[in-house]
């Protein structure tokens, strides 16, 4: 058999709970829904760090951020670092990219051969040239100076985002319908902002979702007051107020109407496939950087190890290889992703890759999997290294400094009952704790991400106290 092509259709903050797909009884995603029927879904997989550089740059190498040295929205990687597009061109294929990547710095393919589109997030984070907005955890976690913009300017329209994101669907339909597509195995990263905020959409997506329909975020009485304190630092810094409920449920709406907008997109590339007879030799990859709170224990955005915020959809398709309507309930990661895109591909992984392939536990040959997700977060919104480790059906939760956290998934998956006191659990947490930390060393790594953060702030000034324009050479 030829070797297979890949389509990994990325998209931005995306909680796999708000699709039809994964259970929601009103938010409608039909073409992941196709995808499932298709292919492999599963119901338990996890983003490497809940926010968009570093989850990408995790993506982009297989390897756990604290390995490669990318800790915020503002940290570069390294050009000479080993990414899977460069391992895939290294045995012959066409690897592209259109759209988001959030590649700061100069370079801007990291391995691929070619960008179709527009990273507009990289262009936000960079001026003149220069990186800004690199987290600063020496100032601690102060509170915001007033409430997060993005639920009031929630509603109908159309934004810079949204006009991107629509090039990015006509540049990657444009690489699919080329006839030299069959010239050589190909790779395209078609990456969306969708759902990410601003939570505005076209009308017509909008108006889907009644206003009156809108379900509200379940929080029960007192959880946020006794909230764990790294939860409620975040939701302080962040901005996340008690917002009202009208506006609220046109921010959910609006995230909801991105959702299907971006739906949508999954199913006309889908359908170009087909039609240029390429569906059956080409594997096709839905999945998202990380997801979103959506006013769920009072917090908006990404950032948090909740599971709205580090948990992702996960859906593979192959036709002939995976059989469909299959539903995965181990814990995997997004390192595992690429774990499984380089195993299928023949590609040789020079550098070391922290995930494992999936090739066996879609194929039904996953009996020792390691059912197991690591997930960290070293940036804006937490003060010192925080951390997760899903395993079966328990979630700990470790911040440098703070209690442990620890969640029975199965039994509690709103994270409401925090067992982490719970004397029947005492084993549990020790065990999870040792196993996190034989792994995981949150007192260098915290030395590292500071030295980091300096030196970056350092850079920054500079280029705030330039007179003059950078010279490019």
């Amino acid at each position: 058999m030829d070797r297979p092509n890949f389509l990994l259709i990325m998209t931005d903050e995306h909680a796999p709970m708000y699709s039809s797909t994964y259970g929601h009884p009103l938010v409608q995603t039909p073409y992941m829904d196709q995808l499932a029927q298709e292919g492999a879904t599963f119901d338990n997989a996890y983003c490497n760090s809940p926010l968009c550089l570093p989850s990408r740059m995790s993506f982009m190498t297989g390897r756990y951020i604290n390995q490669i040295g990318v800790y915020d929205n503002a940290s570069p990687l390294p050009s000479d670092t080993v990414t899977w597009a460069h391992m895939l061109r290294a045995v012959g294929y066409d690897v592209t990219l259109s759209g988001k990547q959030h590649f700061v710095g100069p370079d801007q393919l990291h391995g691929f051969n070619r960008q179709l589109a527009r990273d507009l997030h990289a262009e936000l984070w960079t001026k003149n040239g220069m990186l800004r907005g690199t987290a600063d955890w020496s100032k601690g976690t102060p509170a915001a100076a007033k409430p997060w913009g993005g639920v009031a300017e929630a509603g109908p329209g159309t934004t810079t985002e949204i006009e991107v994101d629509d090039l990015v669907e006509e540049r990657s339909i444009e690489y699919l319908r080329d006839p030299t597509r069959k010239e050589q195995p190909w790779a395209l990263n078609a990456s969306f902002i969708a759902p990410h905020f601003p939570l505005i959409v076209p009308e017509r997506y909008f108006d889907l979702y009644p206003l009156d329909q809108i379900d509200m975020p379940e929080i029960p009485e007192g959880h946020l007051e006794d909230q764990h304190p790294v939860h409620q630092r975040m939701r302080s810094m962040f901005g996340a107020a008690d917002f009202p409920e009208e506006q609220v449920r046109r921010a959910r709406a609006g995230y909801y109407g991105l959702i299907t907008y971006l739906d949508e997109k999954i199913g006309r590339l889908l359908q170009v496939l087909e039609e240029t007879g390429q569906r059956d030799n080409t594997i096709v990859v839905h999945f998202s950087d990380h997801g979103e709170m959506n006013g769920e224990h009072g917090m908006w955005r990404k950032s948090s190890l909740y599971e709205a915020s580090s948990r992702v959809p996960l859906q593979i398709s192959w036709p002939g290889q995976i059989d469909g309507g299959q539903r995965i309930g181990d814990a995997v990661s997004l390192v595992d992703l690429v774990a499984t895109v380089v195993d299928v591909a023949g590609a040789e992984s020079v550098a070391p890759l922290d995930g494992d392939s999936l090739l066996g536990l879609v194929q039904g040959q996953g009996g020792g999997w390691k059912d197991e997700a690591f997930c960290e977060y070293l940036a804006h919104g937490v003060q010192r290294p925080t951390a997760m480790l899903r395993t079966g059906r328990y979630k700990f939760n470790y911040s440098l400094g703070d209690a442990p956290e620890l969640y029975d998934i199965e039994a509690d998956p709103n994270e409401f009952n925090d067992l982490a006191d719970s004397p029947e659990h005492a084993s549990i947490v020790a065990e999870l704790q040792e196993r996190l930390l034989s792994q995981w060393d949150p007192v260098a790594i915290e030395a590292e991400v500071l030295q980091s953060q300096q030196e970056r702030l350092l850079i920054e000034r500079a280029g705030n106290n330039s007179r003059g324009s950078p010279i490019h050479v």
